[in-house]
């Protein structure tokens, strides 16, 4: 089928029957064996303005017929996993179209219901697979030996049921409760995590750098990015001082994390920075923009300036932040804000 069969589908659908055409050009879209990327973009231009118009059962029905399709429009698809999960499922589950970071935003706008479904999906990267099973697990519950002593039983049960009281009695716990999950999910799952990101370099300062920052606590993570850059801890401190997330776009890329780790970091960081698709999008492309060089150059500025505390008689901070850490005045502006919600 060709492009200007889609012309007269419009032709003949339009005495304002918008449902049909949504079905029709969808269908006839998906019969092609090879869209062109022309093609792709009549199909958005001819249904997104409809999407408004028409009813669950024809978003519903779009959903599972783009799912199967190879090269199924981008815009349509994110637009239609913004849908409920009953609608949404199975694109969540097998479309290409959706990326990962995709996943990750759609998780964080819908949670767990989504999240589900997004679980079923084949080849899943590993770092959404643990978020999704941190979320489903509101308080960790581990298989024990029987020869365990009951009262590690009993503690268990007595940080859950505190867990829950917590969650009753204070407003807007939502995202700290996920939170929580995640870093009772990462604490005692080492050893499995270790074995399953041992197999790219700086696996270690990844996961110190992505526990650190999911406590919300500031003092942690800045010690933890301090180590891992061999900086000065209130040159650390100063990287995340600001609603700016460019510096510490800077360190994650001088440490050469795939894109999809330093955004989970940074969002961790700046959780309120990312209210939207296109805001993470922009993430993505400084961060493959600014070459790795450029960053480690960066890095080195740092470097010197530590070593110049260090000449003029100021030692190093790291080890007095450790003090430090458990107080609220050392928190940043991102990591402040995110563990209030």
């Amino acid at each position: 089928m060709s492009s200007s069969d889609f012309r007269q589908i419009a032709i003949r659908t339009q005495s304002g029957k918008a449902e049909r055409l949504f079905r029709a050009a969808v269908s006839a879209f998906c019969s092609l064996t090879r869209p062109s990327r022309r093609e792709i973009g009549q199909l958005e231009d001819l249904t997104l303005p409809l999407f408004d118009d028409v009813s669950v059962e024809s978003r519903r029905y779009v959903a599972a017929a783009l799912s199967e399709c190879e090269s199924a429009p981008a815009a349509l698809v994110r637009r239609l996993c913004e849908e409920p999960v009953d609608i949404a499922a199975p694109l969540l589950i097998r479309s290409r179209a959706v990326s990962d970071i995709d996943l990750i935003a759609l998780i964080g706008r819908h949670g767990l219901p989504h999240a589900r479904a997004i679980a079923r999906r084949k080849d899943l990267n590993p770092t959404i697979a643990d978020l999704i099973r941190a979320l489903e697990k509101p308080t960790l519950v581990r298989t024990r030996d029987p020869e365990a002593a009951p009262a590690q039983s009993l503690v268990v049960k007595a940080q859950a049921t505190a867990d829950s009281a917590e969650t009753q009695q204070t407003p807007g716990v939502a995202a700290e409760s996920a939170r929580r999950k995640l870093r009772s999910m990462m604490r005692t799952g080492d050893q499995a995590l270790a074995a399953k990101v041992d197999a790219f370099p700086g696996a270690d300062t990844f996961v110190k750098l992505r526990e650190t920052a999911l406590t919300g606590n500031a003092a942690f993570f800045h010690t933890a990015l301090a180590d891992a850059l061999d900086i000065d801890f209130s040159i650390a401190q100063s990287l995340t001082a600001h609603q700016n997330y460019a510096p510490l776009l800077a360190a994650l890329r001088s440490l050469d994390f795939s894109e999809d780790r330093a955004f989970l970091i940074t969002v961790a960081v700046y959780p309120g920075l990312f209210p939207h698709p296109q805001a993470i999008r922009t993430y993505l492309d400084r961060y493959r923009l600014l070459h790795r060089d450029a960053a480690l150059d960066k890095v080195r500025e740092w470097k010197a300036e530590t070593l110049s505390k260090t000449v003029r008689g100021k030692p190093s901070a790291n080890g007095d932040s450790r003090r430090a850490s458990n107080s609220d005045e050392a928190d940043a502006p991102g990591l402040r804000a995110s563990s209030r919600k």
